[in-house]
């Protein structure tokens, strides 16, 4: 159960990079542990790859560097108890709901563009899914 840890989703763009620095900054400020999830195309039944606190003290890492990105962040920042996760699935919301439920986690923190108009109706949110479909809290980071 992971009802303590912080989940922070992340793709690598602006967006989610400011949602991992807050992320970061939370982590610190309550001393809580963190799980960086990044979503690959494929089935949403699909296992996810987990690299768990004992992987990452083993320099056992992920290959993906939007993982790295964060886990840089979160090592700068003296922060030690970090999980990385490699979830699958089509829909990006629906994965990272899917795996939040699954693993018990009751905070998920995104990052958003903020797009508005027409703009934000042509391209969707991701953030906005997450609100939508979630079970916990969610914090939206612009």
């Amino acid at each position: 159960m992971d009802s303590q840890r912080l989940l922070c989703a992340t793709d690598g763009s602006p967006p989610s990079e400011k949602a991992v620095a807050y992320t970061v900054s939370l982590a610190a400020e309550l001393r809580r542990p963190i799980t960086f999830l990044l979503v690959a195309d494929g089935e949403l039944e699909t296992v996810p790859a987990v690299w768990d606190e004992a992987r990452v003290k083993a320099e056992d890492l992920p290959p993906d560097k939007e993982l790295l990105a964060a886990l840089k962040s979160a090592l700068q920042h003296k922060l030690l108890s970090v999980r990385l996760v490699r979830a699958y699935g089509n829909d990006p919301a629906e994965a990272i709901v899917s795996y939040a439920e699954r693993n018990g986690y009751r905070h998920i923190i995104v990052g958003s563009e903020g797009r508005t108009g027409a703009k934000r109706m042509l391209l969707g949110s991701v953030a906005e899914d997450v609100v939508t479909r979630a079970h916990c809290p969610v914090t939206v980071v612009r």
